[in-house]
């Protein structure tokens, strides 16, 4: 009896088509770039702090943590791929900044942008563009911009 049993399970098993694997598609992997615990300087190689990005939940998003050289500055991301196919990043920090940013690849750069409310009140909210580009020498670029005058212009926050 325990045999039967046994092997109508085993059959049961072996009948079910494998179930997709979450988080396969060649999407999912556009930033895998980014996937790393990095020594982050600025241009002019002055060390600013080590930004660690790992693979969650299966391979389904990368978590970003943010620790500045001098401490008392830290944040953290979650960067996950919406069902528009677009990369979406939630980043909260130790200012109480709370940014949501939206993109993609764009020539083999990850592009995501968004913006933050205005700085002071009846003003334009600052759109914000930040490109990660893959550099040669296991290096990643990250390059933060921001607007205040809706997009027409933009400067440096971070390189």
């Amino acid at each position: 009896m325990l045999f039967a049993a046994l092997a109508l399970v085993l059959s049961a098993a072996q009948a079910a088509p494998p179930r997709p694997r979450p988080c396969a598609a060649p999407v999912h992997r556009q930033f895998d770039f980014w996937v790393g615990t990095w020594d982050v300087t600025g241009p002019a190689g002055k060390f600013a702090g080590v930004n660690r990005i790992e693979p969650v939940d299966g391979g389904c998003a990368l978590a970003e943590s943010w620790s500045s050289a001098g401490g008392g500055y830290t944040g953290r991301s979650l960067n996950s791929v919406g069902s528009d196919g677009r990369w979406r990043q939630s980043w909260v920090d130790s200012s109480g900044l709370r940014l949501e940013l939206v993109g993609g690849l764009v020539d083999g750069k990850m592009v995501l942008e968004g913006e933050t409310p205005a700085s002071a009140p009846g003003g334009p909210p600052t759109k914000n563009r930040i490109t990660w580009n893959p550099e040669a020498e296991e290096r990643v670029r990250q390059h933060w911009e921001t607007s205040a005058d809706g997009g027409k212009t933009y400067t440096t926050a971070f390189d």
